[in-house]
C-alpha cells in the first residue's frame, strides 16, 4: 500500500508539474479533515505523512497549560509530565489517534482537499511561469470565442486575446494557429488569466528578433516601435557596428526578411527608420517618404516641432487620415505640427505686418520718451513742428539741419537716437512672439 501511495504521488507530481512536497502537505490536510469528520471531535487533529514508509499518522495536538480551560485542545502540566518529565507550560503534546479507516464521506472529503490543494499549486505555478514571460511570444490555437474576445490554448493553460488587442484587419476561425505576445497576467480566484496581444508593438520587436539575426544578437538595436495594428508601423533602428546598415539588415535581400514579418502580421505596412540623436534628422527620417523642407523646434521643453513641407508633399507627410504624422509623432515622442511652405510664408508675412504695426504705434510716442535728447533740442524740434518720434524718423539730415541752432552733426546724432529707439521697440515686440529654434535642410 505504501509503495502504491508513493508512486501515485510521484505520478501526480509529474502530471501536474507540482512539487511532491505540496502533495504531501495536501495529503496531510486531507487526512486531518477526514479525521475530524470520522471522530466528530473539536480536538486539534493533524496528520503527518512519512514519504519513506508511505504511512500516515493522525494525532491530536494539546497545548500544555497550568490550568485547563479547553479540554479538547489543552492539557494540564501535571498530566503531561506523565508522558515526559521534560515538558513545560507552553509546549505541545501529540497524542496518536487509532489508525483511520476512511468511510465513503471521509474519503470523499480527503479527495476534495487533495485536488483543491494541487489545483491551487498548479495555478500558482502557471502564474509564476507566465508572469515572468511578459513581452514574450506564445503560440496558441483558437479554441472559442467569448463576445469579441478570443480564447487561445497555449499549452499548460488558456490565454485571452481581447478585442481591443486584435488587429482590425485580421479574422480567425476555430483551430487557427496564432502567435501573440503576453502583455498581462492577472491573478484571479478561478486561476491566472493570461492576456495576449496582436496589436502591441512588442510583438513587432519579437518578430524582428526572430527573423533578423542582427537584431537578435544586438548588432542592430530597435530604438522604438509604434503601430496601428493591421495597417501601418514604424520602427526606428540603429547599428552598433559602423559596417552594418541597420535599415538594410532589417529589409534583407529583396525584402526577404521584412516580408516574413509582414506576412506574419497579415500585410501590415512597416516603415524602417534610421534612428538619429539629432531630432531634426530623426524627424526627417520618421516622416519618410515625404520630402521635408524645414524643421523648426518650437518648444524644446514641451517637445513641439513644426515641420514645413512643399505644397505637393503635404498630403504625403500627413498620411491617410493623419496616420503618417501620428505614427511619426509617437515614434519621436514629440508633437508634430505640419504646414505647407505657402502657409508658413503667409504666417511670416502676417507676423512681419504685426511687428511693423507695433513699431509704428511705438514711434508715435512723444519726443520726451527719446533718451539722450536734450531739453533745449527737444523744444527747438517741437517749435519746428516735430512732436513725435515717428515724425522725427521721417525727417532727413537736411530737414533737421535747417532748424535754427541744430547743425549737421547734431542732426545725425538725433536721427541715430530715433532709429535706435524704434529698433529697440521692434526687437521687444518680436521677443513677445513665440521663439523658434530653426534648423534648415540643405
Amino acid at each position: 500500500m505504501s509503495n502504491a501511495l508513493s508512486q501515485s504521488i510521484e505520478q501526480l507530481s509529474r502530471e501536474k508539474g507540482v512539487e511532491s512536497k505540496v502533495i504531501y502537505e495536501a495529503l496531510e490536510d486531507a487526512m486531518a479533515a477526514a479525521a475530524r469528520k470520522h471522530f466528530r471531535t473539536e480536538e486539534n487533529l493533524q496528520a503527518r505523512y512519512d514519504p519513506v514508509t508511505g504511512t500516515i499518522e493522525v494525532f491530536a495536538v494539546r497545548r500544555i497549560v497550568e490550568e485547563v480551560e479547553e479540554e479538547e485542545t489543552e492539557m494540564a502540566l501535571s498530566e503531561a509530565l506523565q508522558y515526559d518529565d521534560s515538558f513545560q507550560v507552553g509546549d505541545y503534546l501529540e497524542i496518536p489517534k487509532p489508525p483511520l479507516e476512511l468511510g465513503r464521506i471521509a474519503a470523499q472529503t480527503a479527495k476534495q482537499v487533495i485536488f483543491q490543494k494541487v489545483r491551487e499549486a498548479e495555478r500558482e505555478n502557471v502564474f509564476e511561469e507566465y508572469s515572468g514571460q511578459i513581452g514574450q511570444v506564445v503560440h496558441g490555437i483558437v479554441r472559442r470565442f467569448e463576445g469579441g474576445n478570443i480564447v487561445l490554448d497555449i499549452g499548460r493553460t488558456e490565454a485571452v486575446l481581447p478585442y481591443n488587442e486584435q488587429a482590425r484587419t485580421e479574422e480567425y476561425r476555430m483551430g487557427d494557429r496564432v502567435r501573440a505576445v503576453i502583455i498581462k497576467v492577472h491573478r484571479l480566484s478561478k486561476g491566472p488569466q493570461i492576456v495576449v496581444s496582436r496589436g502591441d508593438p512588442s510583438l513587432l520587436i519579437r518578430l524582428f528578433e526572430a527573423e533578423i539575426p542582427e537584431v537578435y544578437d544586438h548588432t542592430v538595436i530597435i530604438k522604438n516601435a509604434v503601430r496601428e495594428a493591421g495597417e501601418r508601423a514604424k520602427v526606428a533602428v540603429s547599428s552598433r557596428d559602423d559596417n552594418v546598415d541597420p535599415v538594410g539588415a532589417c529589409v534583407g535581400m529583396r525584402g526577404s526578411r521584412i516580408n516574413a514579418v509582414i506576412r506574419e502580421l497579415r500585410g501590415e505596412k512597416i516603415d524602417i527608420i534610421q534612428y538619429s540623436d539629432d531630432i531634426v534628422e530623426y524627424t526627417i527620417n520618421a516622416l519618410n517618404p515625404a520630402r521635408i523642407a524645414k524643421v523648426l523646434v518650437q518648444d524644446p521643453l514641451d517637445k513641439v516641432l513644426e515641420v514645413i513641407v512643399p505644397e505637393d508633399q503635404l498630403s504625403l507627410a500627413i498620411g491617410r487620415k493623419g496616420q503618417n504624422v501620428r505614427l511619426g509623432s509617437k515614434l519621436l515622442g514629440w508633437e508634430i505640427n505640419i504646414k505647407s511652405e505657402e502657409d508658413k510664408k503667409q504666417e511670416i508675412l502676417a507676423q512681419m505686418e504685426q511687428l511693423a504695426l507695433q513699431a509704428a504705434q511705438a514711434a508715435r510716442r512723444d519726443l520726451e520718451e527719446l533718451e539722450g535728447l536734450g531739453e533745449k533740442t527737444r523744444l527747438r524740434l517741437e517749435e519746428a513742428g516735430v512732436r513725435t518720434i515717428e515724425e522725427l524718423s521721417n525727417r532727413s539730415v537736411e530737414d533737421l539741419s535747417a532748424i535754427p541752432m541744430i547743425g549737421e552733426k547734431s542732426a545725425l546724432k538725433i536721427l541715430a537716437l530715433a532709429e535706435a529707439w524704434v529698433q529697440s521697440r521692434v526687437e521687444a515686440a518680436a521677443a513677445e512672439t513665440p521663439g523658434e529654434a530653426e534648423a534648415e535642410l540643405v
